[in-house]
Formats: structure tokens, sequence, C-alpha cells
């Protein structure tokens, strides 16, 4: 418990305190996101009052993680994990290919930031890296950051060649950081969904520790590398959202951009793949899913039928144009992300209390 306070502890510091020297920094250099306006082609929700607000805030946040990873193992002196490592070459790598597109968003005023293809190119780097990286460093069990098995609540009998287990990764990793990209529409509504699904790896990963096959063997131990300092990873990730969220709800002073949203997703899927709970994934990040469902749905249908199913995606802006409040809308979906983290720790625990 010390090591979760403390990480997380250090990790809101950073990033309550660090945030508006943030702000005034960009402010002072005049650096602030593109907004869309309306055309006589194309309708966006009125986002004026935005004008001006400084972005790329996710900086914060991921040197807030860092801290909080780093202060945890530097005040007990101990080496951090190869887990842990890991999990922050995805959040720092993502972050990297956010910065990228902030930076022509911000510096270059162009609102739709680097092309989607060198976007794709960029999370496809890190994220295949990570995949052959997380099959080294075995412990003295044998046991890799993660495993070549697909996992829901537990590793599942189903193992995948090393080809398609690197494909696998590669898809979790990108819809995960392009769904908390395209959440990230309104003030606070991508950080405190986060911010949620970092609470339900603490709680994972915390159970995990103490239920490891390392310390005691018995038929439902959890075979999985490094839980306790996934716990602080998770935990810094958690801590960082939670100073960030002060400064980040509506009316936002900063937004997190590009910069935030990709390493933010970079973190939740490297948690689900080596706590061995890849498809509950859908659940963890069920506020993202629901999001990236909608901007499918409403491509297809346009190009199948001519026809949108919603009057704008993603689905937060629907509501935009059908007259909703922001702050009405961004506390909603936080219940309906809430509703899944919900049913994802029922679903977790479930074989712990059913008979």
């Amino acid at each position: 418990m010390t090591l979760i306070i403390l990480s997380g502890g250090i990790a809101v510091i950073i990033s309550l305190f660090g945030t508006p020297l943030l702000i005034r920094r960009l402010q002072r250099r005049g650096y602030s996101q593109a907004i869309r306006e309306s055309t006589d082609d194309a309708q966006y929700p009125e986002h004026a009052g935005k004008l001006g607000t400084p972005s790329m805030g996710g900086l914060a946040m991921v040197i807030a993680i860092l801290a909080g990873y780093f202060g945890v193992h530097i005040v007990f002196w101990s080496p951090p994990s190869a887990s842990g490592l890991l999990g922050l070459w995805l959040i720092v790598g993502l972050a990297a290919v956010g910065m990228a597109d902030d930076y022509l968003k911000i510096f270059k005023q162009r609102s739709t930031g680097i092309r989607a293809r060198t976007k794709l190119i960029g999370q496809a780097f890190v994220a295949i890296s990570f995949a052959i990286l997380a099959l080294q460093f075995p412990d003295e069990s044998g046991l890799t950051p993660a495993s070549q098995a697909i996992s829901f609540v537990r590793e599942t009998p189903l193992v995948l060649p090393i080809g398609l287990f690197v494909l696998w990764v590669w898809f979790l990793v990108t819809a995960t950081t392009n769904g908390v990209n395209l959440t990230d529409g309104l003030d606070g509504l991508a950080t405190g969904a986060a911010l949620a699904s970092f609470i339900a790896y603490i709680l994972i990963t915390i159970w995990q520790f103490n239920q490891s096959c390392g310390s005691t063997i018995y038929e439902n131990c959890y075979q999985v590398r490094d839980p306790l300092d996934l716990t602080v990873l998770a935990a810094a990730c958690g801590g960082a959202c939670f100073g960030f969220l002060w400064w980040n709800t509506h009316p936002a002073r900063i937004f997190m951009g590009d910069t935030g949203s990709l390493a933010l997703g970079g973190a939740i899927a490297g948690l689900a793949i080596m706590t061995s709970t890849e498809l509950l994934l859908a659940l963890t990040a069920g506020l993202f899913v629901i999001i990236t469902v909608s901007v499918i749905m409403q491509v297809g249908s346009f190009k199948i039928t001519g026809r949108r199913v919603f009057r704008m995606a993603p689905l937060h802006h629907h509501f935009e144009m059908r007259g909703w409040p922001e702050i009405l809308i961004v506390v909603r979906f936080w219940i309906i992300q809430g509703l899944c983290i919900a049913i994802a720790m029922v679903l977790f625990f479930a074989e712990w209390v059913v008979p």
C-alpha cells in the first residue's frame, strides 16, 4: 500500500503543480492548438471559447508518471522491473509520436496534425518493439512480461505463434491509443475515463500480487511477472491523470493533446497485455471502445449507404450537435465508463466468489 500511495502521490503533486507552469510557458509563447471552425461544407460544434487554450499538456502527465514510478524505486532503492520499464517505453514512445502531431497543430496551426499514415507507422514501431521485447527477460520462474497466450481474466489455452502475437499486440496498442485520442474532444472527458481505467488496473495488479504463483502455488494463482511493479506504474498513471484533471476539466486551462492521449492509451494497453487481461480491455477501456465504434459506424455507413448514423462522430460530438451542454456529456460518459469498469471487475473477481 505504501508503494501505491507514494507513486500516485508523487505523480499527483508533479501533475497538479507542474501543469500550471507548463500552461504559463505555453501561453507566454502563444502556443495553442488550432480549433476547427464550421464552413458551408462541414459543421462542427461551437468551440470558439476554446481558442487560445494551450495544448501538449500530456507532457506534464508523462513527466509525472516518470517521477512517480522512478521516485518509488529511488526511495526504496530497488531496481525497476522489466515489465515496468516496458510499460514506460510504451508511454514515452507513443508520447513522442503524439508530440510530433502536436507540433504541427501548435506551431504550424494545422488542426489535423501529422498524416494518419505517418502516425500509424510511429505507433506500429513502438507497439511492435514492445511486443518483441515483452517476450524477452524471463525471471527466475521463466515468466516474461507478456505471454503469447490470448487472455481474458487470465491466460487461455489459445497460444499464438510469435508473428500473430506481434500483430495482436500492435492491434491492441493502436486501437487503444486511437480510442483515447478520439475521446479527447471535450474538457476532461478522456482524462477522467483514463483515470477510471488505471484504478481498475491498480485493483487487478494488487490482487494478482497477493495471489501470485511466485509466492503460493495453488489452482487459481496468477502467472504474471512483476504484478507489484505494475501496480506502481498504474498508480503513477492514475496520479498523473488525477492531478492533470484539475486543469483539464471544464473550462479547460490546457488540453492534453496527442502527447497525452497516445501515452495514456499505450499505458492502458500495456497494462492489459502484461496483466494477462487482454480481452477484458474491451471493458476496462469501455468508453474508448464505444467512441471508436461510433466512428467506425459513421464512416462505414457513409461509404456504403451515403448516409450518416450520427450528426457527427465521435459520439460525444453527436450529442453536442443535439444541444447537450459539454459538462452534461462529460459526466454522463464518465458514468458509462464507470459502469464498464464495474462489469470488468465483476468478471475479473467472479471466479473467486462463484462456488
